[in-house]
């Protein structure tokens, strides 16, 4: 599936286009940056079908209802994390921006093992919190959106509203995956999952 990647806000967060055919397209994560998004989805003629949310911080969010209105695309995240959708105190704006975050009002919630599909492209849910109580990693054929779960050689922090014991065994169901996707989490650069089980210090422990 081909993708491009946009970093975004203040934290610069990554914001993936996955093309899916038929000039239509899935955004995963928007940061503080719906009008690049906007651009970028006009620039290749492509329609915004869905909007998947790894998780509820800010920093992943805060451009969601702007091109939510102006796409009219589907919005998607855990249930667990939804609550960050409609609140900045929720979603820790007051900690990490000074801009006032504008909630999402209308939005679908996810489960463990949800399967979505658009135009034939499925997409499998899997629930991985830590990071927040609601992370999840989006998986495709060859691709795993880990969000702020995993990272190139790191792993996400656990100390905004997060639970490191929950993270470790986020981490041990990754480390199970038999395939080699592709990594490409919500900061930094992408992997991928056999590079990070041998060099990643935290998936070491579970290989």
């Amino acid at each position: 599936m081909k993708f491009t990647r946009l970093v975004l806000g203040e934290l610069a967060t990554n914001c993936y286009i996955l093309d899916i055919g038929n000039q239509q397209a899935i955004a995963v994560d928007i940061g503080n940056g719906a009008a690049t998004l906007i651009r970028e989805l006009e620039k290749n003629n492509l329609q915004l079908k869905a909007i998947l949310l790894t998780h509820g911080h800010y920093d992943h969010v805060a451009g969601v209802e702007a091109v939510r209105k102006i796409t009219g695309a589907e919005v998607y995240i855990h249930e667990k994390d939804a609550v960050m959708l409609e609140s900045g105190e929720a979603n820790l704006s007051w900690q990490l921006t000074n801009e006032a975050y504008c909630p999402v009002e209308i939005y679908h919630t996810l489960q463990d093992g949800a399967v979505l599909e658009f135009n034939h492209q499925k997409i499998q849910v899997m629930h991985t919190p830590g990071h927040t109580s609601g992370g999840v990693c989006y998986l495709t054929e060859e691709i795993m959106f880990s969000g702020d779960t995993l990272f190139k050689g790191s792993i996400g922090r656990t100390d905004l509203g997060g639970n490191q014991a929950e993270m470790m065994q986020s981490l041990r169901k990754i480390s199970a995956l038999e395939k080699n996707y592709q990594v490409c989490p919500g900061h930094f650069d992408t992997s991928t999952l056999d590079e990070e089980k041998n060099y990643n210090p935290y998936l070491r422990n579970f290989s």
